[in-house]
């Protein structure tokens, strides 16, 4: 099958000048809390999605990260066969063998000290502000206090959403107390908004949903320096940039730090819901009760988390995501120039694009009628988070995709603009 001819017939360009949020959903029935296209995908496979009437969609998002390996990898659909077969859930109350394999090469492979298998990101998120709290109250006072970085975004909880600040979607929820957000990559700031109460700085080495927005190396090593010196917890929210995503297992390898608490998440269980809380030192401070969750460490999906683990631990992996990395950059900055778009950033297999204006959702949609997949994460930001397994060949065939929708949204733009002048 010649993937390349499947490419989904082009949209009328008045579609495009539409708000993408607009279409029907195909079912009444589904809540319509997420805006989605009309397209239903019915199969899988690496860097490709098929939908209900066999059109092929390279997919350069990738469940925002969560497939690591890209879908339906062949070594997770094994593990997860074999091990539905044998134990799909004991139950939180009781040991089962994924569970403590996955933990023990979690911690063995971080250099932490204890670990907890939990469901999404953000349930590792609020495990961590539980966490650093419980410390805070035995070791320093009772301070309570997390100061986060503007912009971030740590999750759906209300205290995880709490710790993010202004993300978009957090505008209309009430606001935990506790937390206070400071500007990122500004030391002075971040300083000057400690006191007694301050327990943890929580920050996310790459901002992802701002954009993918990354920290410095001199700040948050600069970070680190302040809390040992001051006496407080580091957590890094490594939800979006563990696992691989920047060419490392931990992005905190490739910043040269060391965080007291670390949140994973996404790409941990290839596509399962999947996460974990990792602790060091005096951070590991949970007693017996503190933590629970029916689903929480079940067999089914720790045997998902532990063929990820065999996947990016395995030879040459972490280069191939650097080298591919640098490939899908370098093909960006091309793009960049022809059409005049702003800024690229970037780490591994995690890009975001700046656009020269707003026109990010129209370029998604744009995309999908080219037979790519993409995810806006700002209204003037695209975002790229392919499988880590992607090849040289499918980051070209995305290049010449996206060059296809910025022509056709520019083109869009300019009759738009033709129609308001007449």
């Amino acid at each position: 099958m010649n993937l390349f001819n499947l490419r989904r017939s082009a949209a009328s360009l008045d579609d495009l000048i539409l708000d993408a949020c607009g279409e029907d959903f195909p079912s009444g029935c589904l809540m319509p809390t997420v805006a989605r296209p009309p397209q239903v995908f019915v199969r899988g496979q690496g860097s490709w999605l098929w939908d209900s009437d066999d059109r092929a969609y390279l997919d350069f998002s990738q469940g925002c990260a969560a497939n690591s390996l890209g879908h339906s990898p062949q070594v997770l659909i094994r593990a997860l066969a074999d091990q539905a077969q044998a134990l799909i859930n004991p139950g939180n109350g009781l040991h089962n063998r994924p569970q403590l394999n996955l933990v023990d090469r979690l911690c063995h492979r971080t250099g932490s000290d204890q670990a907890y298998l939990l469901n999404s990101g953000a349930e590792a998120c609020e495990a961590a502000i539980k966490l650093a709290r419980k410390w805070g109250q035995l070791y320093r006072g009772g301070a309570y206090r997390i100061i986060s970085a503007s912009n971030g975004c740590h999750g759906r909880s209300f205290a995880a959403m709490s710790a993010s600040a202004s993300s978009r979607e957090n505008r209309f929820e009430p606001q935990l107390p506790g937390f206070s957000h400071v500007p990122l990559n500004d030391l002075a700031a971040l300083h000057a908004a400690v006191d007694a109460q301050t327990v943890a700085i929580m920050l996310e080495p790459i901002q992802s949903e701002a954009g993918v927005i990354p920290a410095t190396e001199h700040y948050l090593k600069g970070v680190e320096r302040l809390c040992r010196e001051l006496g407080i917890l580091l957590i890094l929210d490594e939800v979006q940039t563990g696992i691989g995503r920047c060419g490392t297992l931990l992005a905190e390898e490739y910043y040269g730090v060391r965080a007291d608490i670390i949140a994973l998440g996404k790409g941990l269980g290839g596509g399962v819901p999947l996460a974990a809380l990792l602790a060091r030192g005096k951070a590991c401070c949970f007693e017996v009760g503190e933590l629970e969750g029916t689903h929480h460490g079940n067999a089914l999906m720790a045997c998902a988390g532990g063929a990820v683990l065999d996947a990016v631990l395995g030879h040459g992996f972490f280069e191939h995501v650097r080298e591919s990395g640098c490939y899908l950059g370098e093909g960006l900055a091309r793009l960049v120039y022809r059409y005049g778009h702003g800024q690229l950033r970037g780490q591994g297999l995690m890009w975001g694009l700046t656009l020269s204006d707003d026109s990010a959702d129209a370029v998604v949609k744009a995309a999908l009628d080219e037979g790519l997949i993409l995810n806006a994460p700002q209204p003037n930001c695209l975002r790229f988070t392919p499988a880590l397994t992607v090849s040289k060949s499918n980051i070209d065939e995305m290049l010449l995709r996206l060059g296809h929708a910025f022509s056709r949204v520019r083109t869009a733009q300019l009759q738009c603009r033709k129609g308001i002048a007449v």
